[in-house]
């Protein structure tokens, strides 16, 4: 019976471990700030290898200009391992981050220290322990900036931003492609005689690249989502806007297990005000279907990322759901009918800028708050959601008593029972040990 009384509650740990609930959010299992005195924003996160994260954006608060590139590495806690400011006397401004293959980093985003121009393109590249490998600034005498970079299949280097250097209007997309050194091999300008402002790129799966943004150029609106397909060496394979007769602005673009893209960003065309505006297209570009979700004030979506369910995860923030801006996820299925949307927030104004589903099928979630924190100017806010229940341990290998609560409340169970408290033993693949349980269970007078 004691044996039958743990395999069950093992189970039931198990069920809860690895079952995400469509209908309902994850909950948080922790969240961190990071920051000083003067404001910090962080602007892109990414899951380690090491089940880590990795945090970039700006820092005010640190390092040697009046703002510098930040990189923030965390443990599987969200407790800093390490963290790094590069720049120089100017503003300097980190936009995106990536691990690269061989366990270093790579960071896309702004110079006014370096280059030749009021406002450099500015890619840093790190080793595993954020050590400078090198760097390289792309651009001409005027404002050139980097939203976006990506290690390519080549372990070169792909950019995207906007030029007012280069081009023909008064701003244009740039997309820079970079050898692992750094070295430029190619770049290519797009756009119209007004602003294109590009903040995403993508490798795609046939070694070409999908970029979006917003043109003033193009479409049939003040501003337009823009959307551009290009081969490898930059020549455009496909071109297509998305638009009202108002304004919308494209953040993040991603190709989906269809070979189509997702696309999402803001529309003032559609919706009650400023909505979120999430766009699904085909290979070709040719929209499938778009959703609007928002209040009668402003919402706006910074990024999105197919699920492992082949729904999406967008955030960004909601200034309609509460007395203040908060953080906004809404989780969609696979046709962007909403699944479930929570905020996360205090008092003041809080965003969110970049999101990724984590290995447990939950979520990481970077952004900029200013409800909590060191100061009252903002800080990095790292958060994260989850499922699972059983799968972390602490420094010592016992089981993490937060995790083991709520699996004993889950369960039916006292949580404040001693033996929770003991956790102690867990198997090499990571499962509590059933002797452990059982004995838990025999506190507990369960029977099957």
């Amino acid at each position: 019976m004691k044996r039958r009384t743990a395999i069950l509650l093992l189970l039931t740990i198990m069920h809860l471990t690895h079952y995400s609930y469509a209908s309902s959010p994850p909950f948080t299992k922790w969240n961190k700030t990071y920051g000083g005195s003067q404001p910090d924003m962080a602007y892109s996160v990414q899951q380690t290898k090491d089940n880590g994260y990795v945090i970039a954006g700006y820092t005010s608060s640190f390092g040697a200009g009046s703002a510098d590139f930040w990189l923030v590495k965390t443990d599987s806690y969200g407790n800093t391992q390490w963290n790094k400011t590069y720049g120089g006397l100017g503003r300097d401004e980190a936009y995106s981050v990536q691990q690269t293959s061989d366990g270093g980093y790579i960071l896309g985003g702004s110079t006014r220290s370096f280059g030749m121009g009021l406002s450099d393109f500015w890619l840093v590249r790190t080793d595993s322990s954020g050590e400078l490998m090198w760097n390289k600034t792309y651009g001409a005498p005027f404002f050139d900036v980097a939203y976006s970079v990506q290690q390519t299949s080549d372990d070169g280097y792909i950019v995207a931003g906007s030029t007012n250097s280069l081009g023909s209007g008064s701003e244009d997309f740039w997309v820079i492609k970079a050898d692992p050194n750094g070295g430029m091999q190619w770049n290519k300008t797009y756009g119209g005689l007004y602003d294109e402002v590009a903040y995403s790129v993508q490798q795609t799966n046939d070694g070409g690249y999908i970029v979006c943004g917003y043109t003033s150029s193009f479409g049939s609106g003040y501003e337009d989502f823009w959307l551009l397909k290009i081969d490898s060496n930059g020549s455009i394979l496909l071109n297509k806007t998305y638009g009202g007769e108002n304004s919308e602005y494209a953040y993040l673009v991603q190709q989906t297990n269809d070979n189509g893209y997702i696309i999402a960003g803001s529309t003032y065309s559609l919706g009650a005000g400023l909505d979120v505006w999430l766009v699904k297209t085909d290979s070709s570009g040719t929209m499938q279907w778009s959703k609007t979700y928002g209040g009668l004030l402003d919402e706006e979506a910074y990024a999105v990322q197919q699920t492992s369910d082949s729904g999406y995860i967008i955030v960004g923030f909601a200034d309609s759901l509460n007395d203040n801006r908060d953080v906004w996820l809404i989780k969609v299925n696979s046709t962007g009918n909403i699944e479930w949307n929570q905020t996360y927030g205090g008092t003041e104004n809080d965003e969110a800028y970049s999101v990724q589903q984590t290995s447990d099928e939950g979520y990481i979630i970077a952004g900029t708050t200013y409800s909590f924190g060191a100061a009252w100017d903002p800080d990095f806010w790292l958060i994260r959601l989850s499922y699972a229940l059983k799968t972390d341990l602490n420094i010592d290998g016992r089981v993490d008593i937060l995790d083991i609560s709520i699996a004993a409340k889950a369960y039916g169970s006292y949580v404040g029972h001693p033996r929770w408290n003991e956790a102690a033993d867990v198997d090499k693949n990571g499962s509590i040990n059933i002797i452990d349980i059982s004995l838990v269970a025999k506190d507990y007078g369960k029977t099957t």
